[in-house]
Protein backbone atom coordinates (compact mmCIF):
# COMPACT_ATOMS: atom_id res chain seq x y z
CA UNK A 1 0.00 0.00 0.00
CA UNK A 2 2.77 2.27 0.76
CA UNK A 3 4.34 1.71 -2.57
CA UNK A 4 1.13 2.38 -4.36
CA UNK A 5 0.75 5.63 -2.22
CA UNK A 6 4.17 7.01 -3.42
CA UNK A 7 3.58 5.93 -6.61
CA UNK A 8 0.71 8.30 -7.28
CA UNK A 9 2.30 11.03 -5.75
CA UNK A 10 5.02 10.65 -8.25
CA UNK A 11 2.98 10.13 -10.87
CA UNK A 12 1.00 13.10 -10.04
CA UNK A 13 4.00 15.28 -9.89
CA UNK A 14 5.03 13.72 -13.30
CA UNK A 15 1.71 15.32 -14.86
CA UNK A 16 2.39 18.37 -13.54
CA UNK A 17 5.51 19.01 -14.92
CA UNK A 18 5.32 17.21 -18.33
CA UNK A 19 9.40 18.18 -19.48
CA UNK A 20 10.42 15.22 -16.62
CA UNK A 21 9.95 11.66 -17.11
CA UNK A 22 10.58 8.43 -14.71
CA UNK A 23 13.77 6.24 -15.13
CA UNK A 24 13.50 4.56 -12.12
CA UNK A 25 11.36 3.67 -8.73
CA UNK A 26 12.57 1.32 -6.28
CA UNK A 27 11.26 0.97 -2.74
CA UNK A 28 13.59 -1.40 -1.02
CA UNK A 29 12.66 -3.20 2.71
CA UNK A 30 13.40 -0.38 5.25
CA UNK A 31 11.38 2.44 3.06
CA UNK A 32 14.00 3.61 1.44
CA UNK A 33 12.41 5.28 -1.73
CA UNK A 34 14.90 6.01 -4.77
CA UNK A 35 13.73 7.76 -7.54
CA UNK A 36 15.77 8.34 -10.90
CA UNK A 37 14.15 10.95 -13.51
CA UNK A 38 15.04 12.89 -16.96
CA UNK A 39 14.43 15.52 -18.36
CA UNK A 40 13.76 16.70 -22.18
CA UNK A 41 15.82 19.97 -21.44
CA UNK A 42 17.89 17.99 -18.49
CA UNK A 43 17.59 17.97 -15.02
CA UNK A 44 18.20 20.72 -12.54
CA UNK A 45 18.76 20.23 -8.64
CA UNK A 46 14.98 22.18 -8.05
CA UNK A 47 13.92 19.47 -10.26
CA UNK A 48 14.72 17.05 -7.74
CA UNK A 49 13.52 19.08 -5.45
CA UNK A 50 10.28 19.69 -6.71
CA UNK A 51 9.72 15.89 -6.70
CA UNK A 52 11.04 15.05 -3.69
CA UNK A 53 8.46 17.58 -2.30
CA UNK A 54 5.51 16.69 -4.32
CA UNK A 55 5.92 13.12 -2.02
CA UNK A 56 7.21 13.83 0.83
CA UNK A 57 4.77 16.90 1.99
CA UNK A 58 2.02 14.06 1.23
CA UNK A 59 3.43 11.52 3.62
CA UNK A 60 2.90 11.30 7.19
CA UNK A 61 6.80 10.38 9.20
CA UNK A 62 4.62 9.50 12.02
CA UNK A 63 2.64 6.66 10.12
CA UNK A 64 5.43 5.40 7.96
CA UNK A 65 9.13 5.69 8.85
CA UNK A 66 10.74 6.41 5.59
CA UNK A 67 14.15 7.99 3.55
CA UNK A 68 13.55 9.58 0.09
CA UNK A 69 16.10 10.45 -2.70
CA UNK A 70 15.52 11.99 -6.07
CA UNK A 71 18.39 11.93 -8.28
CA UNK A 72 18.93 12.76 -11.95
CA UNK A 73 19.64 10.18 -14.33
CA UNK A 74 23.66 10.41 -14.42
CA UNK A 75 25.78 11.28 -18.02
CA UNK A 76 27.37 7.91 -18.00
CA UNK A 77 24.28 6.12 -17.17
CA UNK A 78 22.78 3.77 -19.71
CA UNK A 79 19.94 5.32 -22.17
CA UNK A 80 16.61 3.52 -20.91
CA UNK A 81 13.70 5.08 -22.08
CA UNK A 82 13.49 6.27 -26.19
CA UNK A 83 12.45 9.62 -25.16
CA UNK A 84 16.25 9.97 -23.68
CA UNK A 85 17.57 9.08 -26.82
CA UNK A 86 15.55 12.16 -29.15
CA UNK A 87 17.60 14.97 -26.33
CA UNK A 88 20.89 13.23 -27.44
CA UNK A 89 20.67 13.77 -30.95
CA UNK A 90 23.95 14.71 -32.80
CA UNK A 91 25.81 13.20 -29.98
CA UNK A 92 28.61 10.44 -30.23
CA UNK A 93 26.49 6.51 -28.86
CA UNK A 94 27.80 3.66 -28.17
CA UNK A 95 24.92 1.30 -28.78
CA UNK A 96 25.47 -2.71 -27.54
CA UNK A 97 23.15 -5.47 -29.29
CA UNK A 98 23.12 -8.72 -29.45
CA UNK A 99 25.54 -8.74 -32.24
CA UNK A 100 27.16 -6.00 -32.62
CA UNK A 101 28.25 -2.93 -30.86
CA UNK A 102 28.53 0.31 -32.53
CA UNK A 103 29.65 3.74 -31.78
CA UNK A 104 28.33 6.73 -33.38
CA UNK A 105 26.71 10.07 -33.74
CA UNK A 106 22.86 9.18 -33.37
CA UNK A 107 21.20 11.42 -36.11
CA UNK A 108 17.70 10.59 -35.46
CA UNK A 109 15.28 9.11 -32.83
CA UNK A 110 11.87 8.13 -33.58
CA UNK A 111 9.29 6.28 -31.96
CA UNK A 112 10.14 3.07 -33.23
CA UNK A 113 13.92 3.06 -33.74
CA UNK A 114 17.23 5.38 -33.25
CA UNK A 115 19.41 5.67 -36.56
CA UNK A 116 23.67 5.97 -35.97
CA UNK A 117 26.11 7.56 -38.62
CA UNK A 118 29.86 6.87 -38.47
CA UNK A 119 33.08 6.43 -40.44
CA UNK A 120 35.14 3.69 -40.94
CA UNK A 121 38.34 3.09 -43.14
CA UNK A 122 37.82 0.30 -45.41
CA UNK A 123 40.53 -1.40 -48.04
CA UNK A 124 40.26 0.30 -52.01
CA UNK A 125 37.92 -2.19 -54.19
CA UNK A 126 40.84 -1.74 -56.52
CA UNK A 127 44.35 -0.65 -55.41
CA UNK A 128 46.11 -0.31 -52.58
CA UNK A 129 45.14 1.67 -49.76
CA UNK A 130 42.31 2.53 -47.67
CA UNK A 131 39.19 5.52 -48.08
CA UNK A 132 37.25 6.88 -45.84
CA UNK A 133 33.18 5.30 -45.92
CA UNK A 134 30.43 6.49 -44.24
CA UNK A 135 28.37 3.82 -42.85
CA UNK A 136 24.86 4.13 -41.42
CA UNK A 137 22.42 2.00 -39.15
CA UNK A 138 19.10 1.48 -37.56
CA UNK A 139 18.33 -0.18 -34.84
CA UNK A 140 15.03 -0.69 -32.73
CA UNK A 141 14.65 0.47 -29.57
CA UNK A 142 13.91 -3.62 -28.22
CA UNK A 143 17.49 -4.74 -30.04
CA UNK A 144 19.51 -2.29 -27.48
CA UNK A 145 20.80 -4.29 -24.73
CA UNK A 146 22.82 -0.94 -24.00
CA UNK A 147 23.54 2.48 -25.20
CA UNK A 148 25.35 4.67 -23.11
CA UNK A 149 26.70 8.51 -24.57
CA UNK A 150 30.28 9.19 -24.91
CA UNK A 151 31.07 12.16 -23.66
CA UNK A 152 34.11 13.84 -25.07
CA UNK A 153 36.69 16.52 -23.74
Amino acid sequence: MFKNTVKDLLDAALKERLDLFLIDFSIQGDNQIRIIIDGDNGVLVEDCMFVSRAIEHNLDREEQDFSLEVMSAGATAPLVSPRQYKKHVNRQLKVKTASENIEGVLTEATGANITLEWKVREPKPVGKGKITVNKKAQVAYEDIVEAKVMIKF
